[in-house]
């Protein structure tokens, strides 16, 4: 039987690379811990840590297409991050000039969550702890 030990990281692929780097860093609260500008492909790789687990690679491509990213599209649905304190997470992301959608109760845990969106509108998820 196939054993998978975690999810090693994320891959998304951003339209501004610095906005982005920005806002998962500067408001969402990842660290930056490689970076690298690949010349052949005019592309920028950022590799981002949460808590001190390498997470997200953060790319740019230029001319990459848009995807279909609401909650409901086919594919990968969203990305959710937990956290103790859903409404402070909430306000931080207000006043960081980020729409949260009104809070809603997930009906099998009677947990709070919200979804928001990264600046190329991938749909994000806080889910209270």
């Amino acid at each position: 039987m196939l054993k998978l030990n975690q999810i090693h990281h994320i891959a998304i692929i951003a339209s501004d690379y610095g906005r982005s780097k920005a806002f998962y860093c500067a408001i969402l609260g990842f660290t930056l811990i490689g970076e690298v500008y690949r010349e052949s492909r005019d592309s920028w790789k950022g590799d981002l840590a949460l808590n001190g687990q390498y997470q997200i690679e953060l790319f740019s491509f230029p001319g990459a297409p848009a995807r279909t990213s609401h909650p409901e599209a086919l594919g990968l649905r969203h990305l959710a991050f937990s956290v103790d304190d859903l409404s402070s997470a909430v306000a931080h992301l207000a006043a960081c000039g980020v729409y949260c959608e009104p809070l809603r109760i997930d009906a099998q845990t009677g947990k709070a969550f919200t979804f928001f969106r990264d600046p190329d509108g991938l749909p994000l998820e806080f889910y209270q702890a």
